[in-house]
């Protein structure tokens, strides 16, 4: 049963954020009890087996899953590019105020106006798995297994826009996303960017390197973020899960 606004904030007292590496993002209206998903644009899925990154062969192999918390980042078509990001504890209040000062939302996702409608017509299925053959990966929200997971029910999740207005996420449409993402990537807030690739073309775009530093080839495709956040599984060096 999903739980209703409290003040604006959602209580979250079986998400076990004990669990992470870095402190979960803020609870959204309607959250619901901690589960763990898999979304996609395939009606037809029902079992999961690991098999490593297309683009990096020699990855482990492993099922990927994002729990409750985190799950509004795929609130997406799978292809959109789009930024989400959070005030986290290293948080300066110069940043507060630059990226929420304007806001009452504790999170808030940008995309591009080029998918809007794309993420108007989307319909997506939630893929309820199994918590037991997980463990938490080391960027907050994301679990990993590496052992074959069938799903235990299907949500379908349409009204893209209308869930994260809902959720009290506020949802930012631009031309381009990098003018924010350039602030964002210097800034002191957490994030999330998934499907950067695919955003429109803006003056000082950065390339598409790998996001580890070192183009490697498991990172380069989905996202781009800096170097300091996580570790790709590829080389060692950091970088955000696939998307």
């Amino acid at each position: 049963m999903a739980r209703q606004c409290h003040h604006g904030r959602v209580p979250a007292d079986d998400y076990p954020e004990h669990l992470l590496a870095r402190k979960a993002a803020p609870a959204y209206c309607g959250e619901g009890g901690f589960a763990l998903w898999h979304f996609s644009e395939d009606d037809s899925l029902g079992r999961f087996d690991p098999r490593p990154p297309a683009a990096s062969p020699e990855a482990a192999p492993l099922v990927w899953a994002v729990d409750t918390r985190h799950a509004p980042m795929f609130w997406f078509p799978r292809d959109c590019p789009r930024g989400c990001i959070w005030p986290g504890p290293r948080t300066t209040p110069e940043d507060r105020e630059r990226f929420f000062g304007q806001s009452a939302a504790t999170r808030i996702h940008v995309t591009e106006s080029g998918w809007f409608e794309r993420m108007h017509d989307c319909r997506l299925y939630a893929y309820r798995l199994p918590t037991g053959p997980f463990r938490p990966h080391e960027v907050g929200g994301y679990w990993i297994a590496d052992q074959p997971v069938d799903a235990l029910e299907q949500v379908v999740v349409d009204d893209l826009a209308g869930r994260h207005a809902r959720a009290g996420i506020e949802l930012r449409v631009t031309p381009s996303i990098w003018p924010f993402w350039r602030q964002v990537a210097s800034s002191t807030v957490e994030f999330s960017g998934s499907r950067l690739r695919n955003s429109a073309e803006a003056p000082g775009r950065p390339l598409p390197l790998g996001l580890c530093g070192h183009g490697c080839a498991s990172c380069a495709p989905s996202t781009w973020v800096p170097a300091t956040r996580f570790r790709c599984p590829g080389s060692g060096t950091p970088w955000p899960p696939p998307g």
